[in-house]
């Protein structure tokens, strides 16, 4: 966190951090809550259900006056897939448009009440902070943990289904074409709801040098590193600040691991319940392809504490990566960027089975630096994955010699 550190600027002395309370959104910011309250005064900014994980963490937070909890939990955590499907991204669009209203509101008269920071960053979910911030004259920069999403004039283009970098030049063309897709695609959504985005303040959706307004334009901290992304024209906003891992303490049961045989972790994280059912049973039948080892599924949900357990196959609630990730020898994980970063971090080898959002492209990056092996082929390729665990186990007992 020092690269965030540097960044502060001078006279600076209390920065409000904001995000929705979503672990893969929540924890990043609260790595860097914890770095930055050794320096400044800092308060965590999010819904109800955030505030244990908050102050577990040992930070101040606070609760924006509102119900959220459970309208962003069923908008974040649907019971399908939503990839790029139109209708399905503009239901979901629809319905985030109008928590966020309230949200900007509420947050509006939390600063009237209790006096504003000399310094805002917000996760890249909450775009309406900007435009309550430009109200309040306080700086806001955006905290993006994954910087696929954010839109260039070149380079691959995220939500795309994983695109590589072209190879040639009819690659280069369908990779432009694609990028005009997704910028037509978000100027019809938001001309088709200018009339329940205006509350909002945010009037466009592009500033006049193309950035998005979603996006912070004086500082966008990347939680990546540039040598991973492919490589494209970054605008002068972003600084890649490098991943921010942390794990608030959770009280759960300890994955259980067996003297002399292998581990695996499988992770879907906190979202994507529509499909862990059927993951759940593709993961048994892969266990039983590799009856000496042991496989641990985490559910990605602390608040159940029941363990159950079949065979090799151990089904837990909740995982602490911070703590346990170092002890498995392969992982199989959706693409989400904290896993992904704390498999990088503690060199576990990994099989990425991505099915929503941006885990495409985390996946083909993976892939493409020989980081992951991207899992192709649905439900029945996890099923027939004993192969890929195994070369992939072997390929790191080699390298460890």
């Amino acid at each position: 966190m020092q690269r965030l550190l540097a960044l502060i600027p001078p006279g600076t002395s209390r920065i409000d951090l904001l995000a929705p309370p979503f672990a893969g959104h929540l924890h990043p910011v609260l790595a860097m809550g914890r770095a930055l309250a050794e320096h400044y005064q800092v308060r965590i900014l999010s819904t109800q259900k955030a505030l244990p994980r908050i102050h577990a963490a040992g930070l101040t937070g606070v609760a924006i006056e509102g119900e959220y909890d459970d309208a962003l939990c069923a908008v974040a955590n649907p019971q399908y897939a939503v990839k790029t499907h139109p209708v399905r991204l503009y239901r979901q669009f629809r319905e985030v448009v109008g928590l966020l209203v309230n949200f900007s509101h509420a947050l509006a008269q939390y600063w009237r009440d209790e006096g504003t920071p000399d310094l805002v960053i917000s996760d890249f979910t909450l775009p309406v902070v900007g435009e309550v911030c430009r109200q309040f004259s306080v700086p806001w920069w955006t905290s993006l943990p994954s910087p696929c999403a954010l839109e260039t004039a070149d380079g691959v283009p995220g939500y795309c289904g994983g695109l590589l970098p072209p190879r040639n030049g009819v690659a280069r063309v369908v990779q432009f074409l694609h990028r005009k897709k997704v910028r037509g695609f978000k100027r019809f959504i938001f001309w088709l709801f200018r009339e329940t985005i205006r509350p909002t303040g945010i009037h466009r959706l592009y500033r006049e040098d193309g950035s998005e307004s979603a996006y912070s334009a004086h500082c966008i901290l990347a939680l990546s590193e540039e040598n991973f992304e492919f490589p494209r024209t970054w605008p002068a906003a972003v600084h890649f600040i490098g991943p921010a891992l942390y794990t608030p303490p959770v009280i759960v049961p300890q994955p259980p691991f067996e003297t002399g045989k292998r581990h695996v972790l499988v992770t879907l994280g906190t979202h994507l319940d529509w499909h862990k059912a059927e993951v759940t049973r593709a993961v048994a039948k892969l266990a039983q392809t590799l009856p000496d080892w042991v496989f641990h599924l985490t559910l990605g949900n602390p608040d159940t504490a029941s363990v159950a357990h079949q065979s090799n196959l151990y089904c837990l609630p909740w995982v602490d990566y911070d703590r346990w990730i170092a002890e498995y020898d392969a992982v199989i994980h959706h693409g989400g960027a904290g896993i992904m970063w704390h498999c990088l971090k503690a060199e576990r080898p990994a099989l990425v089975y991505p099915v929503d959002y941006d885990q495409f492209d985390h996946a083909a990056r993976l892939a493409w630096h020989g980081k992951g092996i991207w899992l192709k082929g649905g439900i029945h390729a996890l099923e027939q994955a004993k192969p890929l665990l195994l070369h992939l186990v072997q390929s790191t007992v080699k390298n460890e010699k």
